[in-house]
């Protein structure tokens, strides 16, 4: 990150506090910030949702597209396939998070209004229209699918 900051020209590296742990090379471009809001400009709010990090965080950029509004996830609200976005606590061993956290994740965002959600990889991971209620029905159906899984009972479907 340090480097892609003087690269641009010494823009500021903005990085929840919860994550400060995870600086491996302090730089003053580094600026911690608290809570679950961050306005970084007109129009452009770092959310703090948590997630598979304490502080991870998405970006929404209410002005984009003529007022629309996008999400920019990438990782926190994974876009997936079917056209939804899915939560995990860890991606490379496939846990998911609890029903608890991801209910606190969409609560945060309730105020916040975007047409679009866009993942971290360019061509895929992106939904264009109907963000915020793809995200509500994501939530609904995750905590749904979350909520039913018994140790021991092989009721859930796909």
């Amino acid at each position: 990150m340090v480097e892609w900051s003087r690269a641009l020209g010494g823009v500021p590296i903005h990085l929840h506090a919860a994550d400060s742990q995870w600086v491996m090379r302090a730089d003053p471009a580094v600026q911690f910030w608290e809570g679950d809001t961050k306005p970084i400009a007109p129009g452009l709010t770092l959310v703090r949702l948590g997630g598979h990090f304490d502080g991870g965080t998405v970006l929404h950029w209410a002005d984009w597209s003529e007022g629309r509004g996008v999400l920019l996830s990438g990782d926190i609200l994974q876009v997936v396939p079917s056209g939804h976005v899915s939560f995990m606590w860890s991606y490379p061993n496939l846990i998911p998070l609890s029903a608890a956290k991801v209910q606190r994740m969409a609560e945060i965002l309730e105020p916040f209004a975007f047409d679009a959600v866009y993942g971290p990889v360019s061509g895929r991971g992106q939904i264009d229209a109907n963000g915020k209620q793809v995200v509500a029905a994501s939530v609904a159906r995750y905590i749904a699918r979350i909520s039913e899984t018994k140790l021991g009972s092989n009721t859930t479907s796909v």
